[in-house]
């Protein structure tokens, strides 16, 4: 990462400004006899998923939010899982549950996320919170991905109004939550906003067009520096591992965006790791401190 260039999005310095404005709201809780507690459930022993909830963990205890972490094996049944999600549901001192993903292939994964309560469910996987954000309505819980670029973009000054986006990727997680986000009425929003997917023909065309670009296909590299126009803002989602014979592990992890080419075409860029990684988890305490006071309103 390379700070010093004005054009690099600084996730980690943005997404510690946050956690300093939660840490006000979570003293205010503390105040009146609320402490903010979230439950990590995390089935068998992937070692992404280890590492992942192991840094929501360390961000959540360095915030003051209680969290507790259950983990189930490999061969747990989906009736075991949400038997342990309605415990979970019910226990007043738990105001989020985030199941960490991917689950085995015995558990249906919508399943699960739609018995978490709506009102626990700080990932925003949720049906209810799903239809809330195609809604345009405030009240749900907007998953912490690509709210975590929303906020980037606002915080390193980009104008997303009348902004032409191009979304690289039609995910659930990521894609279509990030197009119902931006092309809303309302600050942060208003763009005009094209999805991009294995079945776009041209898609160079649509990046070349795009004042803002939003790359989370899974694909490493994908977009290169002759796919965007000077001045273009990028954020990087993707996450993928490739050989590296320079490693000592002899894989590395990158992006789904030409980086080091792209860095001296964009107006804005993020770097990755160190871009929209810890603005996901930021966005995860935030969902986690709202729902804490939205019970103990």
């Amino acid at each position: 990462m390379e700070p010093s260039l004005s054009n690099v999005v600084d996730g980690r310095a943005i997404a510690a400004q946050i956690q300093k404005e939660l840490a006000v709201r979570v003293a205010n809780l503390k105040g009146s006899g609320v402490t903010p507690g979230l439950a990590f459930v995390r089935v068998g022993e992937d070692p992404a998923s280890k590492v992942y909830v192991g840094r929501k963990e360390k961000a959540c205890a360095e915030l003051g939010i209680v969290s507790e972490t259950h983990v189930l094996p490999e061969a747990t049944t989906e009736a075991d899982l949400l038997a342990l999600i309605a415990k979970l549901n019910a226990a007043a001192h738990l105001h989020g549950i985030l199941v960490q993903a991917p689950l085995p292939k015995q558990i249906r994964e919508s399943v699960v996320f739609s018995t978490v309560l709506p009102t626990k469910d700080v990932d925003g996987f949720h049906p209810v919170n799903v239809g809330k954000l195609m809604l345009g309505d405030p009240t749900g819980f907007k998953p912490c991905t690509p709210a975590g670029v929303v906020e980037l973009l606002v915080r390193s000054g980009v104008k997303t109004d009348g902004a032409e986006v191009v979304i690289l990727g039609r995910g659930n997680i990521v894609g279509k939550p990030m197009a119902a986000m931006l092309c809303q009425k309302g600050n942060a929003a208003n763009s005009t906003v094209t999805i991009c997917h294995s079945a776009t023909r041209d898609i160079k065309a649509h990046c070349l067009r795009a004042d803002i670009i939003v790359a989370a296909m899974g694909v490493p590299e994908f977009l290169k520096a002759d796919m965007v126009k000077p001045g273009v803002v990028v954020m990087d989602v993707g996450v993928n591992r490739v050989s590296d014979a320079s490693s000592k592990t002899g894989t590395k992890l990158v992006g789904d965006v030409d980086y080091k080419n792209i860095l001296p075409i964009a107006a804005k860029i993020t770097p990755n790791p160190g871009g929209v990684g810890p603005m996901t988890i930021a966005m995860l305490l935030q969902n986690t401190v709202r729902a804490a006071e939205m019970k103990a309103n």
